[in-house]
């Protein structure tokens, strides 16, 4: 029998699935900063396109007219609200409304949205929703403390969910197929307690990690990884002191610190032209900084023509490397298919099943 653990959060796609699987139920999905929330949407909008439409709500910084307008009714001589295009109800398509950080909002503008969050007769002031539209709220923590409320009356009307950080093997799965440079993910893979949770009680001294009970400027997080690609992709063109300014200021001290060794891991490494030129004599990496910065990178770089080299040359690195390849590549939507068709590739799968 499943053990259901009360109280326990769900990751991001789990909640993106309740989500589009109760259309009638207004889900406020709560989790700590820059760890994916408002990706969501299009994630949603992704699977729904051929129904429903997409509309992104930033609540704290929305103002009344960003809602509705009166407009004079001369006949009747009444006024009625026009929504705003950007709910996009005037396209005749249900819609997938998201009201990001709702939790931050001004009261005028949540008490104008909050008929939005009905399940009976859902609207915009005198504008009913579609029955098949999507309705959904983001906010943060109450204790990351960073100005998250709401008032009673708007709680029993929503259900609450609090979505994990993701963990660096989740983080990683997303990364290889949204080209994140493979010097950060070889970090993240070599430092797993990044993506870390300060709400685990055990990560108190961690270093890299948000905690509202610090002062921090900078800090790592899925959001500011992704930030960091970017700068550590333009290193060549920016120089080692401008790179880790800047990274400092993305990711914080200790992790741009940390980081700066990877660089110099890749810059160190052996050429890809020269591996595949002799992947049996080609230099192996020593350290396993090195050898995570290689196989990330590969994982971007082989093609149908480079594999079976490198397959080649891979043999010749620990079990653990090889592994960490293949499950990889394999979880690249793009690669996959490649790699199932490649002798080389199916080959090793056969020999090393006890790996994977």
């Amino acid at each position: 029998m499943t053990t259901i653990n009360f109280g326990s959060t769900v990751s991001l796609k789990q909640a993106a699935t309740l989500i589009m699987t109760n259309p009638k139920v207004r889900f406020l999905v709560r989790g700590e900063p820059g760890i994916g929330k408002s990706t969501m949407l299009s994630f949603i909008a992704k699977k729904l396109a051929s129904t429903h439409n997409a509309a992104y709500m930033d609540v704290p910084n929305m103002d009344l007219g960003d809602i509705a307008m009166p407009v004079i009714d001369h006949e009747t001589r009444t006024t009625r609200y026009y929504p705003n295009a950007r709910f996009r109800l005037h396209e005749g398509k249900p819609v997938i409304i998201m009201l990001d950080e709702f939790t931050k909002g001004m009261e005028p503008i949540k008490n104008m949205l909050h008929p939005l969050l009905e399940v009976t007769n859902p609207r915009l002031g005198d504008v009913s929703i579609d029955e098949e539209s999507i309705i959904f709220m983001t906010g943060n923590l109450t204790t990351d403390g960073v100005g998250d409320n709401m008032k009673a009356h708007t709680r029993n009307r929503i259900v609450e969910i609090v979505v994990s950080k993701p963990d660096d093997t989740q983080w990683l799965e997303w990364a290889i197929n949204s080209d994140i440079d493979p010097v950060v993910m070889a970090w993240v893979r070599q430092f797993p307690h990044a993506l870390a949770s300060y709400t685990d009680e055990s990560q108190a001294d961690n270093p890299y990690i948000y905690n509202p009970k610090r002062m921090q400027t900078a800090y790592v997080s899925p959001r500011s990884l992704a930030i960091a690609s970017n700068i550590v992709s333009q290193r060549d063109a920016n120089g080692p002191e401008a790179t880790i300014a800047a990274l400092k200021g993305c990711i914080g001290e200790s992790a741009a610190r940390d980081m700066q060794a990877f660089i110099d891991y890749q810059d160190q490494l052996p050429s890809w032209d020269s591996i595949l030129a002799a992947p049996k004599s080609a230099q192996v990496p020593t350290s396993a900084g090195a050898s995570a910065v290689l196989v990330f990178g590969a994982i971007q770089k082989v093609d149908k023509q480079s594999l079976t080299p490198f397959m080649q040359y891979l043999e010749r690195f620990d079990s653990e490397w090889q592994a960490c390849f293949a499950i990889n590549l394999c979880a690249n939507a793009t690669k996959q298919p490649m790699a199932f068709t490649n002798k080389a590739f199916a080959d090793w799968l056969e020999q090393n099943e006890d790996l994977l």
